[in-house]
């Protein structure tokens, strides 16, 4: 009979392991790609689509251009995104700040053998049990954490500034399509009516053509003009309705949403802004989310400096633990130990120079960038003034034509009554007198626009500071209203003050 030997017995089990160690190993790192099925797709798909407009306050009356900025504010998908990744940004830098506690480490084990020690004395138990409880740190790692937490918040600072510029661009976007169909609502019944008509003349002109008492070269002519009519119509409408479609993405209703606005008069609308240009100038520089973005941008690379200069340093470790093992050959099972620990990194002095030159050269990249910005901050403030200064001009030429066109229409209408004139002639007039009022409307809307835009260059927020996105649409809307209706107050007081 063969008899293994401990050794062949040994040398046999370790050879056992090591394959089964092996096999987990293999098949570890053997990944299979699993994609998404059809179904899987699709459901992902219907639930999104279902959340994406999901627990929003329906609309109960006629949308006042407060409640389409609340509504925008709160659910505009855009500006919670920019708000999430805000509120993500804070968290990371009260996450980092703990990078400067101490460390706490408590740590367990189990030791055992299949045979004693092989020393003629033995000096250990086959099983062994043993635990620690060690206090460390690491004087080096705290000030680098600290320089790493102050730039983390620098990073979270500059999400805020992002936040503020994307809720602006979505405000303005708010007043543009707002106006506009504000506009479409004001004249569809007119362009609705006004269609009718033209296609019963166009009716009659038919018959027209028929008759040998008229010229076909006429009839064909007057049917031209009519078709004319009816394709501006068209194109007006067109122009219009899709504004409303725009207006209620803003707001993140869902599309095909019945939403009706409130029809508010036409104000004239007063910047009270200063004429001291500089003045303007340095207001844009100091608010713009660009520029404070580049001044925590080069607040976070001189503080690479910091951390640059700290890394120079010797790492200065201090350590206290607890500890026990259950070996009963040892004299002291469970005992205090504490002590400290220095390490110089050499290589950071060879490394450091080349580091420092990155960072000034970082530093003079968002230097230049800083004066790219502040140009690009100048030129915007002027011309959103100078826009805003020609759109009032046109805005008066553009109401001064309305006015003439329905003086103009209401003497076409008595000739026609009085049979002086045609329904062709009526029809054209209705046609020009609708045009000039959507014209004076659109122009209205780009006003409202550039009024905005004048003060999203100086950098000034359309929200109150302190506005919180989890109150109602009420809510919100009554604290817009407030905050505009006191800055247009602050704005005449300003006006008066200039003239």
């Amino acid at each position: 009979m063969f008899v293994m030997h401990g050794d062949a017995v040994s040398l046999r089990m370790r050879k056992s392991f090591l394959a089964l160690g092996l096999s987990f190993l293999v098949s570890g790192c053997a990944i299979k790609m699993d994609p998404l099925t059809a179904e899987n797709n699709l459901t992902f798909a219907k639930e999104q689509l279902k959340r994406v407009s999901a627990n929003q306050e329906p609309f109960t009356g006629p949308v006042t251009i407060y409640e389409a900025m609340a509504r925008a504010l709160k659910y505009n998908l855009d500006a919670r995104v920019e708000m999430m990744d805000a509120a993500l940004k804070v968290r990371s830098a009260e996450l980092s700040g703990y990078g400067m506690l101490p460390t706490l480490v408590a740590s367990s084990g189990y030791a055992g053998r299949n045979d004693a020690d092989a020393s003629t004395v033995s000096t250990r138990d086959k099983d062994i049990l043993s635990s620690d409880l060690t206090f460390s740190w690491n004087i080096l790692d705290f000030g680098l954490s600290y320089v790493r937490a102050k730039q983390s918040a620098d990073q979270a600072l500059i999400q805020q500034e992002m936040k503020r510029k994307v809720i602006n661009r979505v405000f303005e976007d708010v007043r543009t399509a707002y106006w506009r169909t504000v506009s479409y609502e004001r004249l569809v019944g007119r362009m609705h009516a006004l269609e009718g008509r033209i296609s019963k003349a166009l009716h009659n002109t038919t018959q027209l053509s028929t008759g040998q008492e008229n010229s076909p070269l006429i009839a064909l002519t007057y049917e031209r003009d009519l078709i004319q009519v009816q394709r501006e119509i068209e194109i007006l409408e067109g122009e219009l309705k899709v504004s409303k479609s725009q207006l209620a993405a803003i707001m993140n209703a869902e599309p095909g949403t019945s939403f009706k606005l409130a029809v508010p008069k036409q104000n004239e609308t007063r910047l009270g802004l200063p004429n001291d240009l500089h003045g303007l100038f340095a207001i844009a520089a100091s608010n713009r989310p660009e520029m404070r973005e580049i001044a925590y941008r080069i607040r976070i690379n001189d503080r690479d400096i910091d951390a640059a200069m700290l890394e120079l340093l010797p790492n200065f470790n201090l350590y206290a633990g607890v500890s026990y093992d259950s070996n009963e050959f040892v004299a002291a099972n469970d005992w205090i130990s504490w002590g400290s620990k220095v390490s110089w990194n050499l290589l950071k002095l060879t490394t450091t120079p080349t580091l420092l030159k990155k960072v000034d050269a970082q530093k003079a990249a968002l230097d230049t960038r800083a004066l790219s910005v502040a140009m690009a901050v100048m030129t915007q403030v002027h011309i959103s003034r100078v826009r805003y200064q020609h759109l009032q001009k046109s805005y008066v030429t553009a109401t001064s034509l309305s006015d003439v066109s329905h003086r103009l229409l209401t003497q076409i209408r008595s000739e026609t009554l009085a049979q002086n004139v045609g329904e062709q002639a009526l029809i054209r007039e209705e046609m020009n007198t609708l045009l000039a009022d959507a014209k004076r409307d659109m122009v209205y809307a780009d006003l409202q626009s550039a009024y905005a835009n004048v003060y999203t260059s100086l950098g000034l927020d359309p929200f109150p500071a302190n506005v919180n996105t989890g109150d109602s649409v009420a809510g919100i809307t009554t604290q817009l209203e407030a905050m505009w209706n006191e800055r247009q107050t602050n704005m005449q007081i300003a006006d008066k003050g200039v003239k």
